[in-house]
């Protein structure tokens, strides 16, 4: 698979699928120290959707469909639960990850078009998948355990100013390009409550 994979855990997972591993692991590139709140949240968001491309290179290979709507409620059902454990509203945490399934998603789509249209080298390896959804349920949790940790913020007038430019540093410092940009806006359209 030839693309400019993007941050660490974007090379991360480039390297599982061109060598075929099953090792992927989350590799934060915010530090303790960012002076936005949302920048973690945004950063394992856009961690998240780093995960679409080894995923669509393990589906492209086995002829797996690009949608699993089981695997969908089955999330959606984990992240709702540890809303509930963590305070905050199920509901907002169930729209905030569709967005996020359906950002994904699109990557995946994406994908699949420029391998048919024979616009980039279709994938020959690919991890596990059992490898890249282990990686998606931690990163469920951290972001979670991060929308809870910024409840306040994500409630509030001010989210929308630091949720762009929480979205703007992540995106500078993973490199991304104009379809994760596009995904993660997306995938982070229902941030903003207030």
């Amino acid at each position: 698979m030839v693309r400019r994979f993007l941050g660490l855990a974007g090379r991360v997972v480039a390297g599982c699928v061109l060598a075929g591993c099953v090792s992927i692991a989350i590799q934060p590139v915010v530090r303790a120290d960012d002076a936005n709140a949302l920048n973690a949240l945004v950063d394992a968001a856009v961690q998240r959707l780093e995960v679409a491309d080894p995923i669509a290179a393990g589906k492209w290979l086995t002829g797996g469909p690009l949608t699993d709507p089981p695997r969908v409620r089955q999330v959606l059902d984990a992240v709702s639960a540890d809303a509930q454990s963590a305070g905050v509203s199920a509901d907002y945490v169930r729209t905030v990850f569709t967005d996020q399934i359906n950002a994904t998603e699109a990557i995946e789509y994406s994908r699949f078009a420029e391998w048919k249209f024979g616009n980039s080298p279709a994938p020959t390896t690919a991890p596990d998948l059992a490898a890249s959804r282990s990686l998606i349920d931690g990163l469920n949790r951290m972001m979670v355990s991060q929308i809870a940790a910024q409840w306040g913020l994500l409630n509030s007038p001010g989210c929308r100013s630091e949720l762009d430019e929480a979205k703007s540093a992540v995106a500078q410092t993973r490199q991304l390009d104009w379809l994760f940009r596009e995904a993660l806006d997306t995938a982070t359209r229902s941030y903003c409550q207030a």
